[in-house]
């Protein structure tokens, strides 16, 4: 049950912000971007809590008729008593989930990157089946999808691969993607027919901007290399190939793929400035574990998160017990929906359940 205090809090705060917010010459730039965005994520939230409230009060002028003496009119009340009650309901429902606090890295781009596990040449492959399936999966979402890098194996795969995907709410549906994925199946070298077990690790990072993280010079050291391709060989003439260490946590990030020294630097420092994110956020994470430990997981590359058994065509999210027969829709992208909406409706369940007390 959600408190009255709490609705009035909420009505008290929206007329505040839309006050500061017919009032802005009084406000500095940036407060006045940060006002407007907390104003537009309140607005939904302050729609549904008024919906609400005039549900309460149908709610107790229907209960005012039944008490009345025209036996007509209160066999009337009462049919619509039930179905206000049925929508109050829904209602407190809905506005919980607008409740939930958000996380503030949930509308920002990711950063995907899928390095091939145990396996050798078939978690290779299998690193190249799993990035085409985000591929096809952000074309669904109507999301842009760049590699930023790659390093391919002998028979087509990918020992690594990096690329971003921006779009609307690219994290959120995402960050749970992190972890260990194991295939099963029988490998193209496999001329016996036996199954094999192969793994490969995704992590999804958020993309913050140069606001959310910034990276001091004197943090950093830049050493230039020329690119070399398969066996070692020299690609590039020049010193285009680009490390960055940062000197503080000792992250190393390298950038070969563009001829040019500048364009290496500036995609390597997305790269870190994504993984320093993460860092922290992983830190404030750790700090909150024992208050709340999510159901889906903690995102940890380490952890074993799901299951491609070919033979079968059954994927199975072991966070979730979750087991649909639909490999190939979910290999293709589209599918990957419904797996992707089960974590998250998880999620959304586990933090309801650890707000109720806040109510």
């Amino acid at each position: 049950m959600i408190h009255r205090e709490k609705l009035v809090a909420l009505f008290d705060r929206h007329a505040e912000l839309q006050h500061q917010m017919n009032n802005p010459a009084d406000l500095h730039t940036s407060d006045f971007a940060r006002i407007s965005k907390e104003f537009s994520d309140l607005e939904p939230v302050v729609a549904c809590a008024r919906r609400m409230e005039e549900a309460e009060q149908e709610k107790t002028d229907l209960l005012e008729m039944l008490e009345g003496d025209d036996p007509d009119m209160r066999a009337l009340a009462a049919e619509e008593l039930k179905a206000v009650k049925g929508r109050l309901a829904s209602l407190e429902k809905e506005l919980q989930l607008l409740l939930l606090p958000k996380d503030s890295a949930d509308d920002l781009p990711a950063i995907l990157e899928i390095r091939a596990g145990t396996g050798g040449e078939e978690a290779a492959l299998f690193a190249g089946d799993l990035y085409r399936m985000y591929q096809r999966y952000a074309d669904h979402m109507g999301w842009r999808m760049e590699m930023i890098s790659a390093s391919s194996s002998d028979t087509g795969g990918f020992k690594e691969v990096i690329a971003t995907i921006a779009g609307k709410g690219v994290f959120a549906h995402l960050k749970f993607e992190s972890g260990v994925h194991r295939v099963q199946r029988v490998p193209v070298t496999e001329s016996g027919g036996r199954i094999h077990t192969s793994a490969a690790t995704v992590a999804v990072l958020p993309e913050p901007t140069d606001v959310d993280i910034k990276i001091d010079d004197k943090d950093i050291r830049i050493d230039v290399f020329r690119a070399s391709g398969p066996g070692g060989q020299s690609v590039n003439t020049t010193d285009s190939a680009v490390r960055i260490t940062h000197l503080p946590t000792g992250v190393v990030v390298s950038q070969q793929d563009e001829k040019s020294q500048h364009k290496n630097r500036e995609k390597a420092m997305k790269v870190l400035r994504a993984r320093l994110y993460e860092h922290e956020r992983e830190k404030v994470a750790r700090e909150r574990a024992d208050a709340r430990k999510l159901q889906v997981g903690s995102g940890d590359r380490s952890e074993r998160i799901r299951t491609y058994n070919f033979p079968q065509g059954r994927v199975t999210d072991h966070r979730i017990n979750l087991s649909l027969h639909k490999l190939d829709q979910i290999m293709a992208g589209a599918g990957l929906s419904e797996v992707i909406d089960a974590l998250m409706a998880e999620d959304q369940a586990e933090r309801l359940l650890a707000m109720e007390s806040a109510f």
